[in-house]
């Protein structure tokens, strides 16, 4: 019966509006540092919403998705969130579900939402796995990530002391825990440098990470290969066929829901950009192709100008 109800929440789950992941949505949890409480997505596999905005003091920078898999012999993590505070806080609602001890913790990503909570998890000697580029990544960028934490956390930001992560793969690292067959993939080029997708093949389900997005626009970085990320999503990411998604941000979805907010954005934003070079238009210009069939995407009014100018440059010379 318990599997019964949960497949039928999810299943409401995977219809939601674009509205109930609003910027304008208060923080869903107060009394913790958490933006929403973890709930049970399908048995064994939980999730802690972040808010679908930029990191500010009202969120605590709980602005992607804390998940964890409750196997039967451990507990797995999946990102360490924006600060030591998140990580203590997902582990206080861990604890209040489960008394397994956490086993492991995956960074999906090298941005600060995913890695500057690495020290909570360290100091109690649990090691922390991430892509050997995101490692990297974060190597790179990581003072910056804390002094940005520092600026809109203020206080949520004690405790925080930015760590790399304890072990790295390559490609793919396969664990088995409890009753769980757990896949760490890096299935390509896509987002940022070592994103990193949980597949739980028995259970059809995705942890994506950023990868994948529906609620929220896709955010485009300098360096980021467009065509890649299309490349691997389509070749690598489809072919699996998930029932169940979670996205670095945003509510569980399906696969029809992240590839429109995926490639869909991705290939549509680039026929505009290339339109645009045909027709002579300069960079300048590029800020304003229309974007307004994803005008009503979470992020759009940060996002959708400086998108257009990284597709630019990035397409000025293929």
């Amino acid at each position: 019966m318990k599997k019964l109800f949960l497949t039928s929440a999810l299943v409401a789950l995977l219809h939601v509006t674009p509205s109930l992941a609003s910027e304008d949505v208060p923080d869903m949890y107060p009394g913790s540092v958490l933006y929403s409480k973890p709930y049970e997505v399908i048995p064994g596999v939980w999730t802690a919403i972040g808010a679908t905005a930029p990191p500010t003091y009202e969120n605590a920078g709980h602005n992607n998705n804390l998940s964890f898999i409750v196997t039967g012999d451990g507990v797995v993590v999946v990102n360490s969130g924006a600060s030591y505070q998140l990580s203590k806080a997902l582990h206080d609602e861990i604890k209040a579900v489960t008394d397994q001890p956490v086993k492991l913790v995956i960074n999906e990503n090298g941005q600060g939402h995913a890695m500057l909570g690495n020290n909570y998890w360290i100091a109690q000697g649990i090691p922390v796995l991430a892509h050997a580029d995101a490692a990297e990544e974060f190597k790179h960028d990581m003072a910056g990530a804390w002094d940005a934490l520092k600026r809109y956390g203020q206080e949520t930001a004690e405790g925080t002391d930015p760590m790399l992560p304890t072990e790295t793969f390559e490609d793919e690292k396969v664990i088995t825990m409890g009753d769980f067959e757990i896949h760490v993939m890096h299935l390509g080029p896509a987002h940022s440098p070592g994103d990193t997708q949980v597949w739980l093949p028995k259970q059809s389900f995705m942890i994506a990470g950023d990868i994948a997005f529906s609620e929220r626009m896709p955010p485009i970085f300098s360096g980021t290969c467009t065509s890649c990320w299309i490349e691997t999503f389509e070749t690598k990411f489809i072919p699996l066929n998930p029932t169940f998604i979670i996205p670095g941000h945003g509510h569980p979805t399906n696969l029809e829901k992240v590839t429109r907010g995926t490639t869909g954005y991705l290939h549509y934003l680039r026929d505009k950009i290339g339109e645009h070079i045909d027709n002579g238009g300069d960079l300048a210009g590029a800020y304003y192709v229309d974007q307004s069939p994803y005008k009503n995407l979470d992020t759009f009014e940060e996002l959708a100008t400086k998108n257009a100018g990284v597709v630019y440059e990035e397409m000025e010379f293929e």
